[in-house]
């Protein structure tokens, strides 16, 4: 829902406020045979134009009548308010303040849905392959003689040529390439199995088409130098093993079996629950009503484009390059994107009403206490916390989705 406000200043008191941008502005203006603040206005306006002063005039006022709308009008935009200038003159100003507001939830059926949720199943298969996973970890890795299989890492120098010419970023030395995990183009790791320590070998390939522009679909010709092959080789299932694995309740291979079993119950257990809750949260977003303005699934996008970008930033990747390297423009994952972020606004709001519905409150001793807890958990002192955060109200707000999804949880 949209909310248009009106806001027109004349006269005196637009007077006033043009006064004040010209003094605040004349304090940092660089004029030749002033000191700063002590320029004529006439001076100031003919090096800088009268439009600054308008500008920064209105800019403060706005700033005013925006604090000013919250609270008289008591109005909750959910998105940053447009502000649309109508006309800036020296007589007067004129905008238009245009609010998206949460429109009214109506909340269906949230309890009794009969979403089912699945019982926990590991199998001996599932078991197994742990172990192996277990297994592969604790390897040992080996010089090799003999040619290169799959699950080897080769030791290569290689080069890579297009019409003959070498190409920026294709060439390496004693680079560890693992046989079989596919960080090379297709055909690559393929063209290097059989070869043996000392060889060279020219492998023609084509680059795929969802590369970088200078080389996707492009073919090239790479020479590769084997300086050494290594292979892994698995541990016995002995004393020393289990010793290593740290489990004080593990000695043999029944006892490695239980654990496994164990922990990917465990692991099972808190997917199973994730997807229940999923499914519980859908089946009450189906019977509620409300109606969602495209620009808070716009806003709700670029958030998660901001942290998707986080997370790259985390691994090494900067966002720019790896949209460029895989060839994405940011409006086709701004799309791409566009349903999750529905779906994330429209649970928000549901819990939201839920937690109104359900008279959800903490005291502040609660909020205090829940401020610590999340502090001590972060490693931070509570005032970073808050500063990080915002304020106690922003753990608040946490506590009551964290406590709508409870009640979600428990009803269903």
């Amino acid at each position: 829902m949209k909310k248009v406000i009106n806001y027109k200043v004349e006269g005196e008191q637009w007077t006033n406020a043009q006064d004040k941008a010209f003094e605040k502005l004349n304090k940092t203006a660089k004029i030749d045979g002033f000191r700063p603040g002590h320029a004529p206005k006439n001076i100031f306006i003919k090096k800088y134009g009268e439009q600054e002063i308008l500008l920064e005039a209105a800019d403060e006022l706005i700033k005013e009548k925006y604090s000013d709308i919250l609270v008289k009008d008591k109005i909750m935009p959910v998105v940053e308010p447009k502000v649309e200038p109508v006309s800036i003159t020296k007589d007067a100003m004129e905008v238009n303040f245009t609010f998206v507001v949460k429109s009214e939830v109506k909340l269906g059926e949230y309890k009794d849905l009969k979403v089912k949720k699945e019982t926990v199943k590991v199998t001996k298969e599932e078991i197994e392959h742990e172990i192996e996973h277990l297994l592969e970890h604790y390897a040992e890795v080996e010089e090799k003689d003999g040619k290169i299989e799959f699950g080897d890492t080769a030791i290569i120098d290689f080069e890579g040529f297009k019409d003959g010419v070498a190409f920026e970023g294709g060439k390496g030395e004693n680079y560890p390439l693992e046989i079989g995990s596919h960080s090379f183009i297709p055909g690559f790791e393929e063209g290097v199995v059989g070869m043996k320590v000392g060889e060279t070998k020219d492998l023609k390939l084509k680059f795929p088409e969802n590369y970088v522009e200078d080389l996707k679909g492009k073919e090239v010709t790479f020479t590769v130098t084997v300086n050494e092959v290594k292979m892994r080789v698995l541990p016995e299932m002995n004393k020393e093993f289990f010793e290593d694995l740290g489990y004080d309740d593990v000695t043999d291979e029944a006892g490695l079996k239980a654990k496994v079993k164990e922990e990917l119950t465990h692991q099972k257990e808190h997917k199973l629950e994730d997807v229940f809750m999923d499914k519980v949260l859908e089946a009450a977003a189906k019977n509620m009503k409300v109606e969602i303005n495209p620009e808070i699934i716009d806003d709700e996008v670029h958030r998660m484009i901001n942290q998707y970008a986080e997370q790259l930033k985390m691994q090494g990747m900067d966002f720019n390059e790896f949209m460029k390297m895989t060839g994405t423009k940011e409006e086709d994952l701004h799309k791409q994107m566009e349903p999750e972020a529905e779906k994330r606004v429209k649970y928000r709001f549901m819990l939201e009403k839920v937690a109104e519905v359900e008279n959800i409150s903490f005291t502040k001793e609660e909020i205090d206490n829940k401020a610590n807890e999340m502090a001590a958990s972060y490693g931070v002192t509570k005032e970073e916390l808050l500063k990080a955060f915002g304020s106690l109200e922003v753990v608040e707000y946490d506590m009551k989705m964290h406590k709508a999804l409870e009640i979600l949880k428990e009803n269903n």
